[in-house]
């Protein structure tokens, strides 16, 4: 290999090299990659693996079982891939007397001298081409799946740390799935909150709008009775039996039916980042159950000043004008819109 500077292993590197996925052998101080001669040795794949991670030397010039031909020596030249490190015993750091460039000592376990290498970005080619461990262009849990690596060499590569283009995330699922496996600080705490809050914006605005022109179309009400039935259950009950505690909270089955547009839509507004979608989407969540809670609070419990003043208000919706007065949680939207309920002054009404 004219030109190429090939790596350097120790000997426990080139011994993890043991079986027919990955088989490293050594003459002198010379590694070799015969993985893919296994199945074509004359004398059977089940030798090869017999001397897997091992020196070939003392086999190979046998002249009692079979001595090899220079053929055989030329086919081991085809396989080169690194030289074996000069034999040292490791110190009682961890740390074997071999350096790295600049003369630090090179952790044995790691091949790595200090934590900067930690962010050396990996050659993913070379490396899977050396290690025959796990491709990093390609979804790693279904290669690791596949691979039938035993324990001992997958141990030993695992906890050689590579580093993936700056720090992003190698695809470990490749699929649908692939978010669900990542969970991301989003620069930080401040920019994540301002996403939720946005949710929770945006939710008080979906309940406005909900309860004003879903729950109260009352002037495009189908004049039939499916319409009038489909009124009735879905918010009619309500202003008809206001303090039945137990048709006052949102049902679940209706909720799930609910939830899943607030996904779609927080996931459109933020397409270009999932996870602020999901941060969006738990903060309307969250603003949901406030309103359902404040709903219920409203109708049946003694409350703080300022929750007296929004009970009042919504009791008015109920009691005296339903057309105007939409905010469960607060009266912002009512503000906005124009639809702020002002009690109307009542009808006299004269009995006989």
């Amino acid at each position: 290999m004219p030109g190429k500077v090939l790596p350097t292993f120790t000997p426990a590197e080139v011994q993890s090299h043991n079986n027919a996925k990955s088989c490293y052998v050594t003459l002198g101080s010379k590694v070799f990659d015969i993985t893919s001669f296994i199945d074509d040795h004359p004398g059977g794949g089940d030798l090869i693996l017999e001397y897997a991670g091992k020196d070939v030397g003392e086999i190979m010039r046998d002249t009692i079982s079979h001595e090899h031909s220079e053929a055989a020596y030329e086919i081991l030249e085809d396989s080169l891939v690194g030289f074996i490190e000069p034999a040292s015993k490791a110190d009682s750091t961890g740390t074997d007397s071999s350096t790295s460039q600049d003369g630090r000592p090179v952790y044995s376990s790691t091949g790595m001298s200090r934590e900067e290498d930690l962010t050396v970005e990996t050659d993913y080619t070379k490396d899977y081409q050396t290690n025959k461990f796990l491709d990093l262009n390609r979804p790693l849990l279904l290669q690791l799946w596949n691979s039938g690596f035993s324990k001992e060499f997958y141990l030993q590569q695992v906890h050689r740390p590579r580093h993936y283009k700056g720090g992003e995330s190698a695809p470990l699922f490749g699929n649908f799935l692939e978010p669900l496996s990542k969970t991301s600080c989003l620069g930080s705490v401040s920019e994540g909150a301002a996403y939720w809050l946005f949710g929770l914006f945006l939710w008080s605005l979906i309940e406005y709008i909900m309860h004003r022109f879903l729950f109260h179309m009352d002037k495009f009400l189908p004049d039939n009775r499916v319409g009038i039935t489909l009124h009735f259950l879905l918010h009619g009950i309500h202003h008809y039996l206001p303090m039945d505690k137990y048709r006052l909270v949102m049902p679940p089955a209706l909720f799930v039916v609910l939830a899943t547009p607030f996904w779609k839509l927080a996931h459109s507004v933020f397409y270009y980042n999932w996870y602020a979608a999901v941060l969006a989407y738990c903060g309307g969540v969250f603003g949901y159950i406030c309103y359902d809670m404040t709903h219920y609070f409203l109708h049946h419990r003694n409350l703080p000043l300022y929750y007296k003043r929004l009970k009042k208000y919504h009791l008015e919706h109920h009691f005296a004008d339903f057309d105007n007065g939409f905010g469960v949680t607060s009266r912002f939207w009512d503000w906005v819109f124009g639809t702020e309920l002002e009690t109307p002054p009542p009808k006299d009404i004269k009995t006989q």
